[in-house]
């Protein structure tokens, strides 16, 4: 006999959480299902958070550095004591959110015996039968182990197994040109470690404006990074004795203290026994859904990263929540598709809409407004001079099409961007406005009166590139 609830939500990453949280709000009974010891998933306790928490720390410890013009000593379990006080101290806001709401919690692992029945395998052996109304698979990713390379954990790290290092090693090889690697990379490269990012493409982060990803090279160089594009690597072994020897396809041989493979995630689907739900997987391992995150079996849903792209914590909660509205037959605003992507790492990048290559290939000639940090007065203050914002506009220089932004603070000062694309605000807009003296904003109305510039008869001149640029 099996316990009935409402809703049943299989994991408490950003997700699962949003979802249940919904579907409590609209008195629904609801059981969330989490497998590890505390709830929150790999985003708060191996992932978002405390990678997040790690180049705080990291960046204060740069300005110390500066502030004092020495070299400070780096002890890695220091940064980690305060990292494990944010992972514990989101994991008990969490865990308040859920309680308040009445959302019944259970440690175990789940698998499908049916479309709407689950067993529930709990610690120490025991099982237990529950069946949901509605379902909603929010399992998450695990980190992408490419063949030919045994991850050890000690040597061969993964992206969920990096923050575990007692220590901060003299050198690491990181393989890998996506948003993980480059994070770990650069943070790791600021805290004094020899770091060398290896790509299989000419550039990382290929999703980007190609001049954010050639302005974060240079600023990983300049930290004393290394970037080796074009490059495969054959093989990597653990040398014996307390390094790891790799071997490239042009037979080169690379030495470091540790490996990190950040190639990317993989969907979370092991032990589900998804097969007996009849829910559809793709060949790429990911559950296939609709607009509204229903899988092809009515009343299962898939949320997060188990649906792939774009793998963000922010989309996946929205995702929750949208499909926990549809399943109480719920109206909810239409999906926007301009969702920012901001990347922490060292310096901070973030994107909105349009790059400058896909409006080249949309519109032919945009306009393009640069404002680098160094011509804003808080950017000189805070020592914040290699930043730039970029504005993509039409072109006849009215609509935003796209914002680009590295440098500390690109992170926060994106959602100017993004409310921009989501109202189809006009580049006039920006200039029209008074922004408080010194702010990074202040970059909008710079970018935005330096793409006016090039409308109202700047010396702008087309390039080999047919845009149209007046270059500050």
């Amino acid at each position: 006999m099996s316990t009935q609830y409402d809703f049943i939500v299989i994991g408490s990453g950003p997700a699962g959480q949003k979802a249940a949280i919904q579907g409590a709000k609209e008195h629904q009974s609801v059981l969330l299902i989490e497998s590890e010891p505390h709830i929150g998933g790999m985003c708060v306790h191996k992932g978002t958070i405390p990678s997040k928490a790690l180049r705080e720390t990291a960046l204060r410890l740069q300005d110390a550095r500066q502030l004092l013009n020495r070299d400070q000593p780096v002890e890695l379990h220091s940064l980690m004591s305060r990292v494990g006080e944010v992972v514990s101290s989101h994991d008990s806001y969490i865990g308040g959110q859920l309680d308040r709401n009445g959302i019944q919690r259970v440690r175990g692992r789940a698998r499908f015996i049916s479309p709407k029945e689950l067993e529930i395998a709990r610690p120490g052996g025991s099982r237990e039968l529950v069946s949901g109304e509605k379902i909603f698979i929010a399992t998450g990713s695990v980190p992408r182990h490419p063949p030919g390379f045994n991850v050890d954990h000690e040597y061969l790290l993964d992206s969920d197994s990096v923050l575990s290092m007692h220590y901060l090693p003299k050198s690491m090889v990181v393989l890998g040109g996506g948003v993980i690697a480059c994070e770990y990379a650069s943070v790791f490269s600021s805290l004094g470690c020899e770091v060398t990012l290896i790509e299989r493409y000419p550039r990382p982060l290929g999703f980007l404006d190609d001049e954010l990803a050639r302005r974060f090279i240079s600023a990983f160089e300049a930290s004393g990074g290394r970037f080796l594009g074009n490059t495969v690597v054959r093989s990597a072994a653990w040398d014996g004795v307390a390094g790891v020897y790799l071997q490239l396809e042009d037979n080169t041989r690379l030495h470091a203290e540790k490996l990190l493979i950040a190639q990317g995630r993989v969907s979370n689907l092991s032990g589900l026994n998804i097969q007996a739900s009849g829910v559809q997987v793709t060949d790429l391992g990911l559950i296939a859904v609709d607009l509204n995150y229903q899988t092809n079996v009515p009343g299962i849903y898939a949320i997060g990263d188990v649906i792939g792209p774009p793998g963000l914590a922010s989309s996946a909660m929205e995702q929750g929540r949208w499909a926990a509205c549809h399943a109480l037959g719920k109206p909810r605003a239409a999906a926007d598709l301009d969702i920012p992507v901001g990347i922490y790492a060292i310096p901070e990048l973030a994107s909105v809409g349009l790059s400058e290559q896909q409006a080249i290939s949309t519109y032919g000639r945009p306009r393009v407004g640069y404002a680098e940090f160094r011509e804003v007065a808080r950017g000189l203050i805070a020592g914040n001079t290699e930043g730039m914002l970029k504005m993509v506009a039409d072109p006849e220089g009215k609509l935003v099409l796209g914002v680009h932004i590295i440098g500390d603070g690109a992170t926060e000062l994106i959602h100017l961007g993004q409310l921009a694309l989501v109202n189809k605000m006009q580049v006039s807009a920006f200039v029209d406005q008074i922004f408080n003296f010194p702010t990074l904003a202040e970059a909008y109305r710079v970018a935005a009166l330096h793409i006016s510039g090039q409308v109202s008869g700047g010396t702008a001149a087309p390039k080999k590139d047919n845009i149209i640029r007046l270059m500050p």
